[in-house]
């Protein structure tokens, strides 16, 4: 068992969910990847499939016409799973928090493990989220 959490811990397998938004949050995760921040260094890769990952890592505004496929990919995700949400709009809503069809955050759908707050967040936060997550797949 040790060595099943070993491997969680140095190589956490990411699957990015973009519920919409301005994308801001998503070139900020590419800033993160780049070799400047190289967020690859503690072994997170983006995967392609939700099955072959152990983060979901969720940007933009949940809205009730993505409500139910954030579910269905949340499901997909093998456990132990673990949820990232990535700027105000995942976090809170947003700029878009009151509107009518907004759910107020990723975690009025699915539980959320990690917050990482801004607009756009930059990627020294993005890299603290990360540790964060790290530190609680070690506690796990």
């Amino acid at each position: 068992m040790n060595l099943v959490r070993w491997s969680r811990i140095r190589s956490p397998w990411v699957f990015h969910f973009n519920a919409g938004g301005c994308n801001g949050c998503d070139i900020e995760i590419l800033a993160a990847l780049n070799p400047r921040y190289d967020i690859e260094r503690f072994g997170m890769i983006l995967r392609g499939s939700p099955r072959h990952a152990d983060v979901l890592l969720c940007t933009g505004t949940v809205t009730r016409q993505i409500r139910n496929r954030l579910q269905r990919i949340y499901e997909q995700v093998p456990e132990p799973k673990f949820v990232m949400a990535l700027g105000n709009c995942a976090c809170t809503g947003g700029v878009f928090q009151n509107c009518y069809n907004v759910h107020e955050g990723v975690d009025k759908v699915v539980p959320v493990d990690v917050y990482v707050p801004g607009c756009p967040p930059r990627p020294q936060a993005i890299i603290d989220g990360a540790v964060k997550l790290l530190t609680k797949l070690s506690k796990s």
